[in-house]
């Protein structure tokens, strides 16, 4: 494995992921109810007083790298664009839980994706109430399919296309 390029000092990996709701009881009830997250946290944002921050895991202790949380601001709107987030993925052990889910979420009225085969795991896409997308990524195969050391050398997702040979 090659060695990392930068002096920075070591993380532990994602902590968290914070989200802006226009409903947090239509957010909770999405955790809650459709995702089968627990609440783990309800208070206030604490450099905006008066603005709810909900804190969502899918285990009832919501250690960190668990939880996504949510500030509430129900009269705002957000833009898609540099600055933004355009999903995050949630992931899930193989393809027959990936099924499962799908099966799941469109018995909950939820839209969602056919699966979709990323090369270095299959997925599913769908979105909360305020249409924040989310994807299901299986955990194989893995980013090592392609190249011995995953990350050494650009790979075009497109192949040969285009290669007179």
């Amino acid at each position: 494995m090659p060695e990392p390029t930068s002096d920075a000092p070591p993380t532990t990996g994602l902590h968290h992921v914070t989200n802006i709701c226009t409903d947090m009881d239509a957010t909770k009830d999405f955790y809650e109810d459709v995702l089968g997250f627990h609440t783990v946290k309800m208070t206030e944002n604490y450099d905006d007083p008066g603005t709810l921050h909900y804190y969502f895991s899918p285990t009832p202790d919501g250690e960190p790298g668990t939880t996504i949380t949510y500030f509430e601001y129900p009269n705002s709107r957000g833009q898609p664009g540099p600055g933004a987030s355009h999903h995050f993925a949630m992931g899930v052990e193989d393809e027959e839980m990936l099924l499962e889910w799908r099966e799941h979420l469109l018995a909950h009225d939820v839209r969602v994706s056919p699966v979709r085969d990323r090369t270095y795991f299959k997925s599913i896409y769908f979105t909360d109430p305020d249409g924040l997308v989310f994807e299901l990524a299986t955990m194989d195969p893995g980013f090592a399919v392609n190249e011995e050391v995953p990350g050494t050398e650009f790979i075009d997702p497109h192949g040969d296309e285009g290669d007179d040979q």
